[in-house]
């Protein structure tokens, strides 16, 4: 609230006033920006990208030991091997043959020879590795969740059976 010039109380500026409407700005003799001109190269100027044929790529994997074949198949995910068909993509072909059917994960060395260390300690970092390998590549027989026959359930947790042996001495009241 306020009090205008003439002692009157007004909530929205001076009372008995017109609302003062502006103008817009006459704006008739502006012309439009120009446009940036688009360049084009000539023709000629143009380069397109050499297309590499080179038989003898195909044949050194052709020619590839059954052990090297093995370890491509193993390490040629399909993004690498996309990759590979874009540098090379006249061995697209062959590149597909050695072509997993999933992704990689990639760790150091370092990273899996330091785990295998710790989790599987033995008298030589190759045992150690080998007992991480081990774990990872064994699959787990589908019996897995029934408990051995002196094991009951409780409480989600394995317990060991309660003795009843007592129980029919205990009800009698002999113990």
């Amino acid at each position: 609230m306020a009090i205008g010039p003439d002692g009157k109380v007004t909530t929205t500026g001076l009372m008995d006033n017109k609302v003062k409407t502006p103008n817009a700005p006459d704006m008739s003799n502006l012309k439009p920006a120009p446009q940036p001109k688009e360049k084009t190269a000539p023709a000629a100027a143009m380069v397109k990208k050499p297309e590499v044929k080179n038989p003898a790529v195909i044949e050194k994997l052709n020619s590839l030991s059954d052990e090297e074949k093995q370890q491509l198949d193993i390490v040629l995910s399909p993004s690498l091997s996309s990759i590979l068909t874009k540098i090379l993509p006249e061995a697209s072909d062959v590149i597909s043959q050695f072509t997993s059917a999933e992704e990689n994960v990639i760790l150091p060395v370092s990273v899996v020879k330091n785990f295998a260390r710790r989790k599987y300690p033995s008298s030589t970092e190759q045992e150690s590795i080998q007992g991480f390998v081990t774990e990872l590549s064994e699959s787990q027989s589908d019996n897995t969740n029934v408990p051995p026959e002196n094991m009951q359930a409780s409480n989600g947790m394995m317990a060991p059976e309660p003795d009843t042996a007592n129980t029919d001495a205990i009800d009698q009241g002999l113990v």
